[in-house]
């Protein structure tokens, strides 16, 4: 079985805790391809997708894109172009999709968990937003299984003392990678923040990176049942 995983910064697994490495340990015997891109947006991706094809077949592609449309505004420096609003979002989605499928029949559209542990701050309220939008683009498209992933995180920060902490700094982010690696370096750094389940307020902590890893695996064990019926209503 091959799997593909296609995504921005919180797929590649930096910085941050990697739930790839957490999949690949629980499934040994499946080949995952880490097609994470540190800044990816939807805009970005289709950019990428276009100029290097994906070349393999798989069985299973999740597509987890769309937290850095959300997280970029707030930086001062923007690696990536941005849709400038959700009727731009979902023309490039529905574009992504479709080069999707050139690679696999069974696709999995999953949506951004969060931008911050405060769940009514406004970044977390345009994901609420763009949620809904990204589950019609599924619909749309067909034979797409769509996430939520944004509820996923909602569940588990619901009833905790959450911290306003965001990194907006690029530089303090590119030092997280370089001189945080180790999970417990990480989740050491993510209390110290008043963090749950993430280092920065967008990439993972250990705990993030099991409840992603979670998600992945009932997404895994689903097509595992329904096989290439995952997705089709």
């Amino acid at each position: 079985m091959k799997v593909g995983l296609i995504g921005d910064s919180l797929t590649e697994g930096r910085p941050g805790v990697s739930f790839y490495d957490l999949l690949k340990h629980q499934y040994p015997h499946i080949s995952f391809d880490n097609l994470g891109n540190p800044g990816e947006t939807i805009k970005s991706l289709f950019t990428r997708l276009e100029k290097m094809p994906l070349q393999s077949s798989y069985d299973l592609l999740i597509l987890w894109i769309g937290v850095n449309d959300v997280y970029s505004k707030l930086l001062k420096v923007q690696a990536q172009p941005v849709a400038k609003d959700h009727i731009e979002f979902e023309e490039y989605c529905l574009k992504v999709l479709e080069k999707a499928h050139d690679a696999s029949k069974n696709v999995v559209l999953v949506s951004p968990a969060l931008v911050g542990e405060d769940l009514q701050n406004p970044s977390n309220k345009e994901i609420t937003q763009l949620t809904p939008v990204m589950e019609s683009i599924s619909m749309k498209s067909g034979n797409v299984y769509f996430v939520n992933m944004q509820n996923l995180f909602k569940d588990h920060l619901e009833h905790l003392e959450c911290s306003g902490f965001i990194n907006t700094n690029v530089i303090r982010v590119l030092l997280d990678v370089l001189f945080y690696k180790s999970p417990l370096r990480i989740d050491k750094l993510s209390q110290k923040r008043g963090l749950h389940v993430t280092l920065d307020g967008v990439h993972l902590n250990s705990k993030g990176a099991d409840l992603v890893a979670q998600q992945y695996s009932s997404i895994i064990e689903l097509y595992k049942v329904e096989g290439d019926k995952i997705g089709r209503s």
